[in-house]
């Protein structure tokens, strides 16, 4: 097949990776060309030049608007809107046989171009309004959408998902996060230093649990880093800075359990399956799809309650770490995804046949 990858352009599609939403469009990409698939990268520019790309916008917005992106800035929707119109129209011209589209942007949605081009949607987010009336006036034969989770599709559709709609898991692959059988009695957390992702949240639980974390990913909110982190790193809490997926497998697989804090209804949570695969059971806010992805194997707090959470730490420790990996491999594996994603594609192309015929 000859499969578009349309991306969010906020960050560019390349390691050390800002988020899981930038890993899975490039784990997508890899796959899928992996298994002799002609594979396009319409992402910003400055992508991971390994890939065919076609520039949806120069350079990722977040260095050519910085801090602007929640903001209604009329700048960057004009921006945004003409790079993605003109990729859309690219790829409508191009002889393309679908579209995963990933951009969380508006335009891929309609039903003209779903039409002439079958379309595959993730929705790596829960909904916000600017994009949720788009989402429930897109979905068609030709245009299939799916969420990363139970939890999240039904946020997305309260009243019931359309038959077009259904639960997509992300997934890894397993050798590239290997499996040690025995940690070192630390923490590790692993995000966007963002108030919603809230590491100053784990770093006081494991100061009270007694258990030394380091922080690992890309300083996001400079304001809030050295305001609510930055005074909390001691001899016990350090940074370890952004690193790329294999470094931040060996520095995962040394610990003993990960901690998970989210201030928002996590969609999915990519990086607790990385760690499980590593072998460290979660210590986590129960909150969006964590339970529904981690399971049984992980221990819980209620969102925000520091105190429980670092019992939860201190209950995590003492868990086993083979059901962690064993999860993994029978739920969320890369090939997995990717079965499952060539048969939504398989789908709507025939459904896009069908029409024309």
């Amino acid at each position: 097949m000859r499969i578009a990858i349309l991306c969010h352009v906020r960050q560019p599609i390349a390691q050390p990776f800002a988020g899981g939403m930038e890993s899975q469009c490039w784990h997508l990409a890899a796959g899928l060309r992996g298994r002799g698939h002609d594979v396009v990268l319409f992402a910003s520019g400055d992508s991971d030049p390994q890939f065919a790309i076609d520039a949806v916008i120069p350079e990722a917005y977040d260095r050519t608007f910085p801090d602007a992106e929640h903001l209604g800035f009329a700048p960057l929707i004009a921006h945004l809107d003409e790079g993605y119109a003109a990729a859309c129209d690219r790829i409508a011209a191009d002889g393309f046989d679908v579209v995963h589209n990933n951009s969380l942007h508006r335009f891929p949605l309609e039903p003209a171009r779903t039409a002439r081009v079958p379309t595959v949607t993730s929705l790596h987010v829960p909904p916000y309004d600017a994009l949720r009336w788009f989402v429930h006036a897109s979905a068609a034969p030709t245009h299939h959408l799916t969420a990363t989770s139970a939890h999240q599709l039904a946020a997305w559709w309260p009243d019931g998902p359309p038959r077009e709609a259904s639960v997509l898991h992300n997934g890894i692959a397993p050798d590239a996060w290997p499996f040690v059988e025995r940690g070192d009695g630390s923490a590790v957390w692993c995000g966007r230093m963002t108030p919603d992702k809230a590491p100053h949240l784990a770093a006081q639980a494991a100061r009270i649990a007694g258990v030394p974390l380091t922080l690992f990913g890309p300083i996001e909110d400079r304001d809030y880093w050295d305001a609510d982190v930055a005074p909390l790193i001691d001899g016990s809490i350090r940074y370890g800075g952004h690193l790329d997926a294999a470094a931040l497998a060996r520095e995962m697989g040394r610990a003993s359990v990960f901690v998970f804090t989210p201030c928002w209804d996590e969609p999915f949570g990519l990086v607790a399956i990385e760690a499980m695969a590593c072998g460290l059971p979660v210590a986590a806010f129960d909150r969006g799809a964590l339970r529904e992805i981690i399971g049984e194997t992980g221990c819980f707090a209620p969102p925000g309650d520091v105190p429980a959470l670092a019992r939860a730490i201190t209950d995590a420790v003492q868990r086993p770490r083979e059901p962690q990996r064993d999860r993994v491999e029978t739920a969320f594996t890369r090939d997995r995804w990717l079965d499952r994603c060539e048969g939504l594609y398989r789908d709507v192309i025939g459904h896009g046949l069908g029409q024309r015929a």
